[in-house]
């Protein structure tokens, strides 16, 4: 067994001892619980009997916790969501779907800029949706020159000259729904 095993399966023990106490719960409240002795439940916690999951299991259950609380797994994301990230113009793009044809969903990251970029206006085929997660965005549209803070929205038709960029030099976070020509995202809002 590694090293780095064996840090996990060490530190399970006074974790378990941690989350009890934590909890409020003696060893015999928690023996009559799960139906473990004491003596097992001791020897658990103290590092002299080694976790397993026929001990972890009714644990996880009677603290309320993922087993991977319990041990320490480290965190590994969703295993079905693959985000790869897309370096263009300067820029990061992380598609957040996948789905061939229709709108495709992006995150988009402009990094800080020390110096102001010039614009580049660029025009395409499709129609362009934005939401402003962080940062201060500039985006010229044609002859506007618009500033979206924090929580602004933008929808536009991307055969227009256009161009996005940081309005202050930091960085900016946001979302981007693209579809093809004629697809709008629609917006639907029911009054009080």
């Amino acid at each position: 067994m590694d090293g780095e095993t064996e840090d996990v399966l060490d530190a399970v023990g006074p974790r378990l001892r941690a989350l009890r106490r934590e909890r409020g719960i003696t060893l015999a409240d928690l023996a009559a619980t799960i139906g473990v002795s004491e003596s097992t439940l001791s020897r658990l916690e103290s590092g002299q009997r080694r976790a397993t999951l026929e001990l972890l299991l009714p644990l996880a259950r009677t603290y309320d916790v993922p087993l991977d609380d319990l041990v320490g797994a480290p965190r590994m994301g969703d295993p079905r969501i693959h985000l790869k990230p897309i370096r263009r113009f300067g820029m990061v793009f992380v598609p957040l779907s996948r789905r061939p044809g229709g709108t495709h969903a992006f995150k988009m990251i402009i990094p800080a800029q020390p110096k102001p970029l010039e614009p580049t206006l660029q025009t395409h085929e499709g129609f362009e949706w934005l939401y402003v997660l962080s940062g201060r965005l500039r985006l010229i549209l044609g002859e506007r020159d618009l500033t979206l803070p924090p929580g602004e929205a933008a929808e536009f038709d991307t055969s227009l000259p256009h161009w996005l960029g940081s309005a202050d030099g930091g960085v900016v976070e946001l979302l981007i729904l693209f579809g093809l020509q004629g697809m709008r995202a629609h917006v639907r809002a029911e009054r009080p």
